[in-house]
């Protein structure tokens, strides 16, 4: 949601009966949208887009208010507002559930993606122009949602995760088709130590001919990490090379921890 829109917008209730906003935007996002919005735009973006080069993930602080995360957190139970629900253990993806929300996204969701893809565009082109590849993003998620369109990709992807004790998520990349955004992030929604112990977010980087490295990325309730999809550019003694990388969730050793995934791209 722009700047201007948020100034005329007087919908209360960020998450009132979900008012109709889908794939490029819409009406009745709310005041919390709003809030959302510009704390997005009130990050150090140079230090973000630093840690990002550096190691292929950062955390922003205090991307939603605790109030945010417990309104989001109470949405996991409201099936009508989700397009499948997947228990990972079925499908070898390690245990515990998610479900993606369908379209029209609930609009904190909506505005958080929209508000951040239009800060991480620019680095994603970056980022591509340093490993050669030629695909460029759009400054809005509109056209890039164009974009996936085209390509068959019209699935919406942000989603809810709900982990137990004993849960955990392998090592894995969130990949839906050829159109793809090789930046999302994840917004822890529960409180390390309070809410659950365990379930720490890990990810790893394969670099050519050498052993992996792992990274644990801690975190508080309302932190979103920023992370790479599937590559990113490592500058080596001979020029720029990409690196593989993977992220998953050790195993919940108590409680129950859920967070809200963002993921750009549309799935086919």
């Amino acid at each position: 949601m722009s700047a201007e829109a948020c100034a005329e917008n007087t919908v209360a209730p960020a998450f009132a009966d979900r008012p109709a906003v889908g794939p490029g935007g819409g009406a009745g996002a709310g005041a919390g949208v709003c809030a959302g919005t510009e704390r997005v735009g009130s990050f150090d973006w140079a230090r973000l887009e630093h840690g990002l080069q550096r190691q292929g993930s950062v955390v922003a602080e205090k991307a939603l208010t605790h109030e945010e995360c417990d309104d989001l957190t109470v949405l996991y139970s409201r099936s009508e507002l989700f397009r499948s629900k997947v228990v990972m253990a079925r499908h070898g993806f390690g245990s515990g559930e998610y479900q993606y929300f369908s379209y029209p996204l609930p609009p904190l969701v909506e505005g958080l993606r929209e508000a951040f893809y239009s800060r991480l565009a620019p680095i994603a082109n970056g980022w591509n122009e340093q490993m050669r590849v030629e695909a460029r993003y759009p400054a809005t998620h509109a056209e890039f949602l164009g974009r996936c369109r085209e390509a068959g990709q019209a699935r919406p992807t942000p989603l809810l995760l709900r982990y137990r004790e004993g849960d955990y998520n392998y090592l894995h990349q969130d990949v839906y088709g050829e159109s793809i955004f090789p930046l999302q992030l994840t917004v822890l929604l529960s409180e390390p130590a309070r809410d659950f112990t365990g379930g720490e977010f890990v990810i790893t980087e394969q670099r050519p001919r050498m052993q992996s490295r792992a990274e644990v990325v801690h975190m508080s309730k309302g932190d979103a990490v920023i992370f790479a999809v599937r590559h990113r550019p490592v500058k080596g003694t001979r020029g720029v090379y990409r690196v593989n990388l993977r992220h998953g969730v050790s195993r919940i050793r108590s409680g129950q921890r859920h967070a809200l995934g963002i993921i750009f791209h549309d799935a086919k």
